[in-house]
């Protein structure tokens, strides 16, 4: 039993000189990065961590709603306006 106790105590020791060199550790490295004045994607921290979005090119209408003169691709969901209906009636 006064082994566990002792491993506990040790335990707790580590932890705390641990916390106390990642605090010494993380100041030192805030001064330099502020020093040379480094951005997070030259360290390889891509700002937000994702991968920036593709740019899609803009796809050209094929339909078009002869009341509203709204369009739609033929891509995704069909609007109310064609859902249902025969397309040829619409094509541009």
């Amino acid at each position: 039993m006064a082994l566990l106790a002792q491993q506990e105590s040790l335990a707790r020791k580590i932890e705390d000189v641990r916390t106390r060199e990642r605090e010494n550790v993380l100041q030192d490295v805030r001064q330099k990065i502020a020093a040379f004045e480094i951005s997070p994607s030259e360290i390889g921290f891509g700002g937000r961590g994702r991968p920036p979005k593709r740019v899609r090119a803009a796809v050209a209408p094929k339909f078009r709603d002869p009341d509203t003169g709204s369009t739609w691709s033929g891509r995704g969901k069909p609007p109310r306006w064609i859902a249902g209906k025969d397309r040829t009636k619409f094509e541009i």
